[in-house]
């Protein structure tokens, strides 16, 4: 491995896809040395704020893995150096493998005995029931005899607890059914990806996108330290996500007391971002997910007020800062998926043009294309047929 110079204080960022490249923007103004390290060809690389890349091993070659982030450590002696993940892969690993790593770096990942409920959406469900906090009506069979004894009232969704068990196989979160023979199919097919006690189903909560919120914060001891509420207006796909496309600020102070009571709970520390979706039936916030990490869209934070990365490791280096407030109406664009399903909207008569030009107006972030840094913007759009076609794109 290559040398990085003044690597006392720093940042290694697990992912170099548009996440990372954000990561590594919004560290860039602190001066500090800011690595990147990715199993693949990623675009973060081509950054001029990426001031060293390394090609990891693959995140299931969890050893292999582990130990390259120690000898990374070693070889450049680093003191200081925080790790950010991007992935829930990466999230699990670092929670799990804290005791190796924390003697070479700042594991701002906290334990796993905080961090399942957050991996682990049966986890987040059964706490959130227990807490009196609404989620959509869900079920765990864990076979299909239980399968068939269920009471449901179609549509609904058949998705994972574990996101990062199925979604590469399957590229998709979520699978909807519109009956019993299509619940039945879809239950095999997840039973052949991933174990029958991680399936869940679920009801389907109408509205699309235009109801999806999330709560995003910097969270210590028990308390909010930054703070930045979004309506996710579109995402890929825009039936059932697993990617936002498009999001812009908003206060909805409901979401902060509901979002705090949970991670007050489980003793949380560092970002996330709290996922819900509005049922119209009942005027409910309901909770959806937690990603314990850095968001797609987390960029957003710092043109709105709020740079999440920056905050974080300021405050693992103990020099705690609070920010109270954040600005409305600042939209955050994913360009490469955002264009083509604003189209796909279009043709489907589900978006006027016009709403969609407007859209784009206003105080702004794209996720990749920057006049100040361009060269990743340029190597995504290279590598975007290969992208697509790895992650299953569709609209």
């Amino acid at each position: 491995m290559g040398q990085v110079t003044n690597s006392k204080r720093g940042a290694v960022i697990i992912g170099g896809d548009f996440q990372g490249l954000g990561i590594a923007r919004n560290l860039a103004p602190m001066g500090i040395p800011i690595i990147m390290v990715d199993p693949g060809f990623c675009i973060g690389r081509f950054s001029r704020f990426t001031d060293k890349h390394f090609r990891c091993p693959p995140l299931d070659r969890v050893e292999a893995f582990i130990d390259f982030l120690v000898k990374l450590a070693i070889e450049n002696r680093f003191e200081k150096v925080v790790l950010f993940p991007t992935t829930d892969r990466a999230v699990y690993l670092l929670s799990r493998y804290r005791v190796p790593l924390t003697p070479y770096y700042l594991v701002p990942t906290p334990p796993w005995e905080t961090t399942r409920y957050a991996y682990d959406k049966k986890l987040t469900y059964q706490l959130a029931q227990a807490l009196d906090i609404p989620i959509p009506k869900t079920f765990f069979p864990e076979s299909f005899k239980e399968l068939r004894t269920l009471d449901l009232d179609f549509p609904v969704i058949l998705k994972p607890a574990i996101t990062a068990n199925f979604f590469p196989i399957a590229k998709r979160k979520a699978l909807q059914a519109n009956n019993f023979v299509e619940l039945h199919r879809h239950y095999a097919y997840a039973a052949s990806i991933i174990d029958q006690s991680e399936i869940m189903v679920q009801e389907v909560i109408q509205g699309g996108p235009r109801n999806l919120y999330s709560f995003c914060s910097l969270f210590r001891n028990g308390e909010v330290k930054a703070k930045m509420m979004a309506n996710r207006l579109r995402q890929h796909p825009m039936d059932f996500g697993s990617a936002t496309t498009f999001a812009v600020t908003c206060h909805t102070p409901e979401l902060e007391e509901v979002a705090t009571r949970f991670l007050k709970k489980i003793n949380y520390y560092g970002l996330s971002e709290v996922e819900f979706m509005f049922d119209e039936k009942d005027n409910t916030f309901k909770l959806l997910e937690i990603n314990a990490r850095t968001w797609g869209w987390h960029s957003l934070g710092a043109k709105a007020g709020i740079n999440f990365s920056s905050l974080l490791f300021r405050d693992m280096h103990d020099e705690s800062l609070e920010v109270d407030s954040f600005e409305g109406d600042v939209k955050w664009i994913r360009e490469l998926t955002d264009v083509p399903i604003a189209l796909s909207e279009v043709l489907k008569k589900r978006l006027r043009v016009g709403d969609y030009l407007k859209s784009l107006k206003g105080k702004k972030e794209l996720a990749v294309y920057s006049s100040r840094d361009p060269l990743p913007f340029v190597a995504e759009l290279f590598l975007a047929p290969h992208h697509w076609y790895k992650r299953g794109f569709r609209i």
